[in-house]
């Protein structure tokens, strides 16, 4: 080879390398347009502000028609969503009621038909008929409550709280029904501060001693103590009841489940979905020891509130 066709290929070898860096930047500048465009549709979109600006056949153009009908059927999905909860919101509300003045009825005239004077033979049908009134009164009582708590109607709210208040408000309303049953009820409180919502906390942990209570037998005990870890606060209620079989142990959390031994306690099965529910909804769980005919241990797990000593006031 001659050094005049060297040099050519020389010449020809830079061309190429300088026309492919020049493309490699050419085709980084575009994309890199092409991300900002994007970046600017994204940002309008979540400001909520976004519309079509380019009307062509470029790429641009097509993405910002596709994010258009995605964000078009967004609105439509949410609007129809509050529709939605706008009618269950005002199907529990009629509801509620609706069945409040009837069953408080029920209630009363059962009571007063008890404390007239009827044939021995009336009284067992009289007795029926208040407690079966009464177990349609927390039924629907409890599905309002589960239904306003799922759709959002009613939010838990936690925030920073006493155990030891927790505890008492449940003790007082579960005393009278041990003592009443011939059961042997002790409370260990805790000085712990914790974040829970005290309304719908008080009623997960009620529904939880009262179904220790139900499925304990006359002259048997139950137990609610409090302890301390580190990230979380544990509010245990243990009973020496009828037990619960292991394979069961993860149904009875379901709703409207009830264990094949309970079968002659009143209830619904709803009392322990309904505290599981609670406890998620600020963070919290609920674990469950059983053995049958050994009794059984529901752990209530809240987050610990860090900000200071658990024996501040």
């Amino acid at each position: 080879m001659d050094g005049g066709f060297v040099k050519n290929l020389l010449f020809i070898g830079i061309g190429a390398a300088g026309s492919a860096l020049i493309c490699w930047g050419i085709g980084r500048w575009r994309m890199k347009r092409l991300m900002k465009r994007l970046m600017d549709m994204l940002d309008r979109a979540i400001g909520g502000d976004f519309q079509e600006k380019q009307f062509d056949e470029s790429m641009e153009s097509a993405v910002e028609q596709k994010l258009s009908r995605f964000l078009k059927s967004s609105e439509l999905s949410a609007r129809r969503l509050s529709e939605e909860r706008d009618k269950i919101k005002e199907l529990i509300a009629d509801i509620s009621h609706q069945t409040k003045t009837p069953i408080s009825n029920l209630l009363l005239y059962s009571q007063l038909l008890g404390e007239s004077e009827l044939p021995e033979d009336c009284r067992p049908a009289v007795k029926e008929i208040c407690k079966q009134a009464e177990k349609l009164q927390f039924l629907i009582v409890s599905l309002i409550n589960l239904s306003r708590l799922e759709t959002g109607i009613i939010q838990v709210r936690p925030r920073r709280g006493r155990l030891d208040e927790l505890i008492e408000a449940v003790e007082r309303q579960a005393r009278p029904k041990a003592e009443g049953k011939g059961l042997a009820f002790s409370v260990q409180g805790s000085k712990a501060w914790a974040l829970f919502d005290p309304k719908w906390t008080e009623e997960a942990l009620y529904n939880l001693v009262d179904n220790a209570l139900k499925y304990t037998p006359g002259g048997g005990w139950v137990e609610v103590a409090a302890r301390e870890y580190e990230m979380f606060v544990c509010i245990e209620v243990r009973d020496n009841g009828i037990g619960i079989k292991e394979e069961e142990q993860g149904k009875i959390f379901g709703r409207f489940y009830r264990a094949e031994a309970s079968g002659g306690e009143d209830g619904v099965g709803i009392g322990l979905f309904l505290a599981r529910e609670i406890a998620r909804a600020q963070g919290g769980y609920i674990k469950v020891k059983s053995a049958q005919g050994k009794g059984s241990s529901f752990l209530l797990y809240l987050q610990k509130d860090q900000r200071g000593p658990s024996t501040e006031r």
